[in-house]
């Protein structure tokens, strides 16, 4: 049976849930709960397993804290013996504005510090997902505005593209990293586009 890591970054611990770093556990618990699947709490990371079509899907939560994020993640591509190009991690963004997101192949870490140490340990051939999160923020206050919690406004505009993110998680396990690029980039522009998005697959 194939596998898959779909590894979801943020810091464990009450006082950073609903934070803006906190948006790639936010995508996994939202695909977690659709999928009727429940976290353990494990080595290195809160883990839960499903399968779709045949493929065995693993859903990691790190509980290294974001800068460490690297060794949770190594740690499970070893223990599973899952191939990196079936790799899939989804972080926040401040490049990005709210709502929109991008999926990539591989690349730079752009700054983040989880990606940052996962690309220490593993290099940086592997496919990521980036939820934008905005930057509306002064000068010198950007730690200040990642670990700052989302308000209702912020979450109504986000919705839609943590939703979107299942999809593209289902589809980058099922079709591919190169398929679902082409299918889902153009949907990441912004919150319109993915509201967009959303009522052409209702239609």
């Amino acid at each position: 049976m194939e596998k898959y890591l779909i590894v979801g970054l943020g810091n464990v611990g009450s006082e950073y849930e609903q934070t803006r770093h906190n948006t790639g556990f936010m995508v996994l618990d939202a695909f977690a709960k659709a999928s009727n699947i429940v976290f353990e709490d494990k080595r290195y990371g809160f883990v839960a397993e499903t399968s779709l079509k045949g493929r065995k899907v693993i859903l990691l939560k790190p509980s290294t804290y974001m800068n460490l994020s690297g060794n949770a993640v190594r740690y499970w591509l070893n223990k599973e013996n899952i191939d990196q190009k079936n790799l899939l991690v989804i972080s926040d963004d401040v490049a990005l504005p709210l709502g929109a997101f991008r999926l990539k192949a591989n690349g730079s870490n752009g700054g983040h510090n989880g990606l940052g140490h996962i690309q220490q340990l593993i290099g940086q051939d592997y496919a990521r997902l980036r939820m934008g999160i905005g930057n509306d923020y002064p000068r010198g206050a950007q730690v200040d505005w990642v670990l700052g919690r989302y308000s209702e406004e912020d979450m109504q505009v986000l919705q839609p593209s943590i939703d979107m993110a299942g999809d593209i998680i289902r589809s980058f396990v099922l079709a591919g990293i190169n398929i679902t690029m082409n299918q889902f980039n153009k949907y990441g522009k912004g919150p319109q586009a993915v509201k967009a998005a959303g009522a052409e697959k209702k239609d």
